[in-house]
């Protein structure tokens, strides 16, 4: 019951942000180009609510419910505080929060994903370094590929997302350039730490901890 709650409580929250979305782009605060853009990564964000569930039915693979929380908190400081609602416009350090974030999630997940390959062996007879080393590497190596595509969508649409450029489009030289992406990585490296440090006290060196982060094949 409390799992509906939290969903009903987010969608809310979201439509509030699009009805903002919708009225920040009725009184033209922002070009049309922008104003739709705000719109449409408003109504993914909402749609992105029920990922877990599409996961569910399209991968017959059910996400614990601690690791849904996670990525709905991520969801809310992201698309909705960050886009609809602009943080990251106002506070200057906001994409740092969301790097550091958005990995404690996919440690998380990293988690769950070792359980998943390990089927049916007993977690506990394991070793609690090999979730914190997999969840450590698993988050790692997405914050990679994601400044690999921020590169492609820099490379293909000149969109900045690795601030390679200031706001009045003067190119960034040298290690000016660097400092975004590197920050990136470095955030995403802090956050996954951050995780495993929480789940390594957490744990008290027993891996059975690990259990409720572990994704289960539906049998539906």
């Amino acid at each position: 019951m409390t799992y509906k709650k939290y969903r009903i409580a987010l969608l809310v929250f979201g439509a509030l942000c699009l009805v903002y979305n919708i009225f920040e782009f009725s009184i033209g605060k922002y070009s049309t180009k922008q104003g739709i853009i705000f719109v449409i990564e408003c109504l993914a964000g909402i749609m992105l609510i029920f990922l877990p569930e599409l996961i569910e039915k399209l991968f017959k693979i059910i996400l614990p419910e601690k690791v849904i929380y996670f990525y709905w908190f991520f969801l809310i400081i992201s698309v909705f505080l960050g886009t609809s609602l602009h943080m990251i416009s106002i506070i200057s350090f906001w994409d740092k929060i969301l790097h550091t974030v958005s990995p404690m999630v996919l440690t998380a997940l990293g988690y769950g994903l070792i359980g998943f390959f390990m089927k049916e062996a007993d977690i506990s007879k394991s070793s609690p370094w090999l979730f914190l080393l997999f969840g450590f590497a698993f988050a790692g190596v997405c914050g990679v590929f994601w400044e690999f595509w921020e590169f492609l969508c820099d490379s293909a649409a000149d969109m900045n997302l690795q601030r390679y450029a200031t706001s009045a489009g003067k190119l960034l030289v040298g290690r000016a350039a660097l400092m975004d992406t590197m920050g990136d990585l470095l955030t995403n490296t802090i956050g996954a730490i951050v995780m495993g440090i929480y789940a390594k006290i957490q744990s008290h060196g027993n891996a059975a901890y690990f259990e409720e982060y572990r994704l289960k094949k539906s049998n539906k």
